[in-house]
């Protein structure tokens, strides 16, 4: 009986502690959010800013903070990426060789490759 008693008291405790499908769908969705969060912020600094040659820094700096949060964040960075720059390539004719540029700075970032690398000289350090 007692073994059957530790039995059932350590399943308990594995089961309470085990990383269950629900609070892994729930953290990828609360990443995702706070990702879609981040890429938005970084597109509202852009736009703030105004500074020519940016475009990339911010591209990359979005993609980099929201990939951080975890798989949803790189996850909700992929999807706004490749939606923007669809609907760029497809409807502002911007052309291949930009929208190509873009997204090798979403990839940078989503990748973790520092953002800075994008930054243009003089862009104020607030961003």
């Amino acid at each position: 009986m007692r073994l059957c008693v530790c039995f059932v008291l350590l399943s308990i405790i594995l089961c309470a502690s085990a990383d269950s499908a629900i609070a892994r769908g729930g953290r990828f969705v609360w990443d995702a959010l706070g990702g879609a969060k981040d890429m938005y912020r970084a597109y509202q600094d852009m736009r703030e800013a105004n500074y020519k040659g940016a475009d990339k820094y911010f591209h990359a700096r979005g993609n980099y903070d929201a990939a951080r949060r975890g798989p949803g964040g790189a996850w909700a960075a992929k999807v706004i990426s490749d939606a923007r720059e669809k609907w760029q390539s497809d409807v502002s004719g911007r052309g291949a060789e930009d929208t190509r540029a873009d997204q090798e700075a979403n990839e940078w970032g989503r990748n973790g490759g520092d953002p800075n690398r994008y930054r243009p000289a003089g862009l104020p350090s607030k961003y």
